[in-house]
């Protein structure tokens, strides 16, 4: 180890040895957050102890640990922002914010982080907010635990409830998000892994997100939501074991994609939506080991949509398999199960001796006239479909699963 090394880690730790605790409390001679800070020096403990403290625009410019203690509140009596964060290396732990302000000019939050990096939000209760965690232009942070609840009757005067905006490497994992504008929302943010959260009830989107490369997201729940999940104008997406449910509506579904590329979107469940995934000018996907479950439709593939592949998915129980609104495909189908499939397998390998053609002519017929849904279940659809699938004049000729599945897929 060179001597500069060692020297740099003599001062790390006599700095170290330096830090000290604060304690906050009501009848405490340091009876606020801010008068802490003030008097706090860089890498010291603030302890805020358990009470009812009305503050805002509180600033924290220096590397501080702040915990609370037995959930103290912090009120910001809806005067404006409440804890704006411009320093690296800023942790808060465990305390319940209430009352942000309200504008229409300004984004007020309950928390901002601003041009930092190296920080950490957990354990934190927000209610009655408007934003609820602002991050921009900060980098390497994690946001974990915390419960946002807002109160959102409108969009245009609502927030979001995780807010990103030029933000990388940022770790949003096991939060509760829920009557918000947006629950999480991403733009120009890369590299994130969002895990283990739910995101439900929101007025527009469970998970919103715009020009944001190779980020993962993994083991969520969207349940709920106003229009669903949106994710648009990004690439080498990885969507791993979330499930997208309960999102109803006439502009509803479980996902949209919209000019997605290098994808991967696998393991997922879309369990009743009024349209499971609803794809638009998205390329090279890989959807594979996905259940779409009683959905209105499982699958809306509108157009610009080529090269992707849609392998092992199971199709159980959909009013409609796939729409879609080309007579030419670019796509594969192969080896999925197919609740409606009614082919044979006499060979019993497993795989049917029919191919499957899942569009049927009624899609089309409902996406021009949606009035037509109330035939669905008549003996003339029936007719119709059987007729464009012996002699297909109207769907893509070569959209065919060549090896449909048998038996539903177990994993």
């Amino acid at each position: 180890m060179s001597k500069a090394i060692l020297f740099l880690a003599a001062m790390f730790m006599a700095c170290m040895a330096y830090a000290q605790i604060i304690e906050v409390c009501p009848s405490c001679k340091t009876s606020t957050l801010d008068q802490a800070i003030g008097l706090a020096k860089r890498h010291d403990t603030i302890i805020i102890n358990k009470g009812h403290y009305k503050e805002h625009n509180i600033i924290i410019d220096k590397p501080l640990t702040i915990i609370g203690k037995n959930s103290p509140l912090i009120d910001g009596d809806l005067k404006g922002e409440i804890i704006t964060i411009v320093a690296d290396s800023v942790t808060i732990d465990g305390l319940s914010l209430i009352n942000v302000g309200n504008s229409y000019t300004k984004d007020y939050a309950s928390i901002r982080i601003k041009n930092s990096k190296q920080f950490k939000i957990s354990n934190i209760t927000l209610e009655k907010l408007f934003f609820g965690i602002y991050i921009e232009k900060s980098n390497y942070g994690k946001i974990h635990n915390n419960t946002i609840k807002g109160q959102a009757v409108n969009e245009f005067n609502s927030g979001n409830g995780i807010h990103l905006w030029y933000s990388n490497y940022i770790d949003i994992e096991d939060n509760v998000v829920e009557n918000v504008r947006d629950g999480i929302y991403l733009e120009f943010s890369n590299y994130c892994n969002i895990k283990n959260n739910i995101s439900s009830n929101n007025l527009r989107y469970g998970l919103h997100f715009m020009f944001s490369n190779n980020d993962l997201y993994q083991h969520n729940l969207f349940k709920n939501n106003g229009a669903g999940v949106a994710i648009m104008f990004s690439k080498q997406i990885k969507m791993f074991d979330n499930t997208f449910k309960d999102n109803w509506g006439a502009a509803s579904y479980g996902m949209l994609l919209k000019e997605i590329y290098d994808a991967e979107i696998i393991g997922n469940n879309f369990t009743e939506n009024t349209i499971g995934i609803n794809i638009e000018g998205s390329t090279r996907i890989l959807y594979k080991n996905n259940n779409f479950i009683k959905n209105g439709w499982a699958l809306k593939v509108r157009g610009a949509c080529y090269a992707n592949t849609f392998t092992n998915n199971n199709f159980l129980h959909n009013s409609f398999d796939v729409a879609y609104n080309s007579k030419i495909n670019d796509n594969i189908f192969d080896r999925n199960f197919w609740s409606n499939y009614t082919g044979y397998d006499l060979n019993k390998d497993g795989i049917g001796d029919v191919p499957y053609r899942p569009v049927k002519l009624f899609t089309y017929i409902v996406n021009r006239t949606p009035e037509s849904i109330v035939l669905l279940r008549s003996l003339f659809i029936d007719i119709i479909d059987f007729s464009e699938k012996v002699s297909p004049v109207f769907t893509p000729d070569n959209l065919l699963d060549n090896n449909p599945l048998t038996k539903q897929i177990k994993w």
